[in-house]
């Protein structure tokens, strides 16, 4: 029995040796795809894409409801894959993923669909549509209750938002006070003081656009300090003012003047902070006691501001680039009252609450 321990011990060590020494993996090969993505169209497609390897591989779809890829492998050399596409019967962008696996590697082929464009909504009776346009999508703020949530997103917050001004935005409403609904036909936004601080709404369209016609009915507000405004701002906003900003309409009595309205456009060439603005004040006969209609005509080449059918200020491309022309760009509306700040100006709280109202806000393409 002893003498068995001695062949055994060394056929151990030789194992533990053996064992000792680190697996090597098998090489995953090499693989190569083109094109590395696909960016299709709504129709219904057949794409290809070239596999070049120097091993086996497989491949597969994450949704295989709307596409799908053929054959579903290859070994070495150059093969195509056929890869079919469903037609996008939806207005959203889908995407997928087709994902080629080889030993323990992958990778990737990204899918983008677009989806159909909507259709234009009907024109309501009555309503009257800028020559060589057609209307592209409106709020009529004729349903009593809340502004629609799946056309309409919140900005919140304090600190000034770069203007010095005293109001905190909230979403709709602050302990149970409503700050923006609809009532009697039109979307109120109210700047109000709640446990001594002022609260007020920012309101934005979650569509944005490139060119067409902008118009909002507004009553606006002759409460001190009150600062309602109908603006534009990119939907893709990296700095200030370099992306631009488009003021339709701004109202301020406590800088301004009662009964005056101001639009302008601000961007790295022209913009306040260095007095550089393109901007024009223009008189609006009883602008708090009465509805006016305040437009904008944004084309590649100029932007018409309108007060009531009438052209007050027009802003044309240079065709210097994007210090001077940085509106060739997806751009989104935007509704607000401010309070106080560097525009606002002088305030005064026992007149509050202030309120802005907006019986509808339009936006028309070209036909």
């Amino acid at each position: 029995m002893k003498g068995l321990l001695l062949p055994l011990a060394v056929a151990t060590l030789l194992i533990s040796a053996c064992g000792s020494k680190p697996v090597q993996p098998a090489s995953a090969g090499t693989l190569s795809v083109n094109p590395a993505s696909l960016n299709l169209a709504d129709a219904a497609a057949t794409e290809t894409i070239t596999v070049t390897a120097d091993c086996d591989w497989g491949v597969s779809v994450t949704d295989k409801e709307w596409c799908s890829v053929t054959p579903s492998g290859g070994v070495s050399g150059t093969t195509p894959v056929t890869v079919k596409i469903a037609e996008n019967n939806t207005y959203e962008t889908r995407t997928n993923t087709v994902t080629f696996r080889y030993g323990s590697e992958s990778k990737t082929v990204e899918i983008s669909q677009t989806g159909k464009e909507k259709p234009a909504p009907p024109t309501p009776a009555g309503m009257v549509v800028p020559d060589g346009y057609e209307l592209d999508w409106n709020d009529e703020f004729e349903t009593a209750g809340m502004p629609s949530m799946t056309e309409w997103w919140y900005e919140t917050g304090g600190g000034g938002w770069g203007n010095n001004e005293i109001q905190t935005y909230v979403a709709r409403a602050k302990d149970g006070v409503d700050l923006a609904y609809i009532s009697d036909g039109s979307l109120k936004i109210e700047a109000q003081k709640i446990g001594g601080t002022v609260y007020s709404i920012r309101m934005n369209t979650k569509r944005a656009w490139q060119y067409g016609w902008f118009e909002a009915r507004i009553r606006v507000t002759d409460v001190p300090g009150s600062w309602p405004a109908f603006w534009m701002m990119p939907k893709n906003f990296k700095t200030w003012p370099g992306d631009g900003e488009i003021d339709i309409m701004e109202y301020a009595i406590s800088t301004q003047g009662k009964n005056k309205s101001s639009s302008s456009i601000h961007c790295n060439a022209f913009n306040w902070p260095a007095g550089t603005q393109k901007t024009h004040v223009q008189p609006v006969s009883n602008a708090a006691t009465d509805f006016h209609v305040y437009a904008l005509e944004w084309t590649a080449e100029e932007m018409k501001f309108y007060v009531d059918g009438n052209v007050h200020l027009v802003f044309k491309n240079d065709g210097k680039g994007y210090d001077h022309w940085p509106f060739d760009a997806p751009f989104y509306l935007k509704l607000n009252l401010a309070y106080g700040g560097n525009m606002g100006g002088k305030t005064d709280d026992s007149q509050l609450p202030a309120i802005y109202e907006v019986d509808y806000v339009r936006v028309f393409k070209k036909k």
